[in-house]
């Protein structure tokens, strides 16, 4: 798995903006609020990204992977190198996260990303 695999997931989800912050993090966000945070200058390159509460545990409880610090309140993962997950596991978790985040969103918010009028 590699970082531009991961972008082009998270490129082909509907409203995804891409952002650096804290220098050296690739953010993939939806209205504003990210989803999945990348390290691809780190060797190997890590991610965090939101879970279901039920995939927390879960996710958590696998090689490589423990509660994303400062996140893990509001079930977010970090995984030591994206390549413990494979491309449809990847496909599935960025989904996951991505919807999670969106139907957070104020109505306003989403009637713009669906193209809708408010």
């Amino acid at each position: 798995m590699t970082v531009e695999e991961l972008q082009s997931i998270c490129s082909n989800l509907k409203g995804v903006t891409l952002d650096i912050k804290w220098e050296d993090h690739l953010c993939f966000s939806i209205g504003g609020k990210m989803f999945l945070v990348t390290s691809p200058d780190n060797y190997p390159v890590t991610a965090s990204f939101k879970v279901s509460e039920n995939d927390f545990e879960i996710m958590c409880g696998r090689e490589g992977f423990m509660p994303a610090p400062y996140l893990a309140r509001y079930k977010w993962v970090h995984v030591d190198d994206i390549s413990r997950l494979n491309l449809s596991e990847w496909e599935r978790y960025a989904q996951q996260s991505y919807q999670l985040i969106y139907e957070k969103l104020p109505a306003k918010e989403k009637a713009l990303i669906s193209g809708l009028s408010p």
